[in-house]
């Protein structure tokens, strides 16, 4: 009797010890360890993206707060660029295929009007003024246009091949990037007649402006750069490398980064879109996307940018406070343009053919 009870008390004593060396609380002994936490995901940001389809045909909306595709709108030739206007009630697109543009109602996705513009339309933007100006780039003019209903009211000079363009906040000016002459050609938007230009270097496709109206930063080419101009004296007094050919360029809304989406060539794509600090032109973080960044974004809060892949059909999505891509969305072939709405997504069906009219003559 006595050995059996030793042995009992050694066995309990084995347990005891072995349950001390494991550490912990004594009741999740024996138990598997609790997995790691993840990292907290970012919030989202509330609202939708469009993005233009070029190879595709079609325009893509995005839900934001999901990170997923809301809704596919068929029927515009090879898009190349959607700015969502002023009041995000409607949203404007450029036909390249039939050299027209398109205003889109965001609640109901019907086509609210549709306009003759010059040749291959590229850029298209609602300025403070209520007027909606598209960069002919193959036919060196910017056509404009009164109000959502695009009526025609002319075209302006401004040669070479336009592309990119962007009001001053303050209304005051147009700032053109123009593709073939190297420069930045800039609009008084009270007269709708190209004032100056200011070369910059090889290639710029699109531009961003200040706050205040002061500043104009774009991409150059060759080689491979983001430059700061001074509107006022009319000068480059900045220059920073990027890691590939940029095309678009993006302000946040406190002016304290610009985000380029550094494209590069079919040949040898770029991976990368630069995050530059604007007061010292310097690249603060090179985030990884996807295969041939082309258009950017960032929302009014500043928290978030989206980057269009063009080479591999697809949106990434760029937390700015932690410097890196949280999701790719898939999209339509060949993304270009891209813009924010704060709306979300209108209820829809999941693909619409939208019904274009006959476009009135600019």
């Amino acid at each position: 009797m006595k050995l059996r009870t030793e042995a009992l008390l050694s066995a309990l004593l084995l347990a005891v010890a072995l349950a001390g060396c494991a550490g912990g609380d004594p009741e999740t002994a024996g138990q598997s360890p609790p997995r790691p936490t993840p990292p907290p995901r970012s919030a989202g940001v509330t609202g939708s993206l469009w993005v233009a389809d070029e190879g595709g045909n079609s325009l893509t909306v995005l839900d934001t707060t999901a990170d997923s595709v809301a809704t596919t709108l068929t029927g515009i030739q090879a898009p190349h660029n959607v700015q969502v206007g002023r009041d995000a009630a409607v949203v404007y697109a450029t036909s390249a295929g039939t050299d027209t543009v398109v205003a889109i109602d965001a609640d109901t996705y019907t086509v609210a009007a549709t306009a003759e513009t010059g040749s291959h339309p590229a850029h298209v933007i609602e300025a403070p003024n209520g007027k909606v100006y598209v960069a002919d780039s193959e036919a060196g003019t910017v056509s404009v246009f009164q109000g959502q209903d695009l009526r025609s009211l002319g075209r302006i000079e401004v040669g070479g091949m336009p592309h990119g363009l962007r009001a001053a906040p303050d209304g005051s000016v147009i700032v053109v990037a123009n593709h073939m002459t190297g420069a930045l050609d800039v609009i008084d938007a009270r007269t709708d007649q190209k004032t100056f230009s200011v070369p910059v270097g090889e290639g710029p496709a699109q531009v961003a402006v200040s706050a205040d109206g002061r500043h104009a930063y774009t991409g150059v080419t060759d080689p491979a750069s983001v430059v700061k101009v001074d509107l006022d004296s009319r000068t480059v007094v900045g220059r920073v490398a990027v890691s590939a050919a940029p095309v678009q360029v993006y302000l946040s809304p406190d002016d304290a980064m610009v985000v380029s989406a550094d494209q590069g060539s079919p040949d040898a794509p770029g991976h990368a879109a630069s995050l530059i600090d604007t007061r010292t032109m310097s690249v603060r973080a090179t985030v990884e996307t996807g295969a041939g960044p082309h258009g950017v974004v960032i929302d009014s809060s500043g928290r978030r940018a989206w980057v269009t892949n063009s080479y591999d059909d697809s949106v990434s999505v760029i937390d700015l406070a932690g410097e890196r891509v949280s999701t790719t969305i898939p999209v339509g072939k060949g993304p270009n343009g891209i813009s924010y709405s704060p709306r979300p997504p209108a209820a829809g069906a999941s693909d619409i053919a939208l019904n274009l009219t006959a476009p009135a003559h600019g």
